[in-house]
């Protein structure tokens, strides 16, 4: 029998002897492990012109920072405020020009300011806020349908020292809200965007880079939202108002 210095792992003859010895290891060749260096790699004229950059809101997006308008409410989602760990008071800021918004973090003390979440055993959860005026005046600035949910997603962007969320106010997703006579308003699961994102697939790379830009000093108005459970009745005609015109 000839010699035959290497060894051969047999893994029924292991089992059977009680060997725990591993199977060896199978060689990958060096020039499979390394990675390819800006030389190797090949370059190709490239341009960003006719691309769009594709909207997140055709994307499931439970994770992305988000706010809600809803029956005279508003409130974001746990993904803010995982965002921002450790704000709990923020101001609204409103731009009806370029029809932005903008969740600015702030002090308790800060004119305006308002807690956006709520904080129990140490966790903390979206709170929902009733703003009977403010939710008047973004139904009337946008045209919305006030019957209707409006969900818009967010970016967190930073501003000097500063960290905001930007709000699209033009990109929505609209949940019309289903009137059956006898039957209690059903508000559709199935969002219904802008007529005009029905040819594209999103903002071309460009104007994409731009949306965001934010000045909070330029044509901003900040909203203080409280508690207006017991607005007074010139705030509700304000919203018939506001739901013939949109309606």
């Amino acid at each position: 029998m000839p010699e035959n210095n290497s060894i051969i792992y047999d893994p029924v003859a292991a089992a059977l002897s009680g060997q725990t010895m591993p199977p060896p290891p199978i060689e990958i060749p060096m020039q499979q492990m390394m990675p390819l260096s800006p030389q190797d790699q090949e370059e190709e004229p490239f341009s960003y012109d006719g691309y769009q950059v594709v909207r997140g809101e055709f994307f499931a997006h439970i994770y992305e920072p988000s706010i809600t308008f809803n029956n005279c409410k508003v409130n974001v989602n746990t993904a803010c405020l995982n965002r921002l760990p450790t704000v709990s008071y923020v101001q609204f800021l409103v731009n009806p020009e370029d029809k932005k918004m903008v969740v600015r973090p702030c002090s308790e003390d800060e004119k305006d300011s308002f807690r956006w979440c709520s904080e129990k055993n140490g966790k903390r959860k979206p709170k929902q806020i009733t703003c009977r005026i403010f939710f008047a005046k973004i139904v009337n600035l946008m045209n919305w349908n006030p019957h209707y949910r409006f969900k818009l997603l967010g970016k967190v962007v930073r501003s000097g020292d500063e960290q905001l969320v930007v709000f699209d106010l033009t990109a929505t997703e609209t949940y019309p809200r289903v009137i059956k006579e006898g039957e209690k308003p059903k508000t559709s699961r199935t969002p219904v965007f802008p007529a005009e994102w029905q040819n594209q697939f999103g903002l071309p790379v460009e104007e994409h880079r731009k949306l965001l830009q934010v000045n909070i000093f330029n044509g901003y108005t900040v909203f203080g939202l409280g508690d207006e459970q017991n607005a007074s009745d010139s705030v509700q005609e304000k919203m018939e108002e506001v739901s013939v015109d949109a309606g």
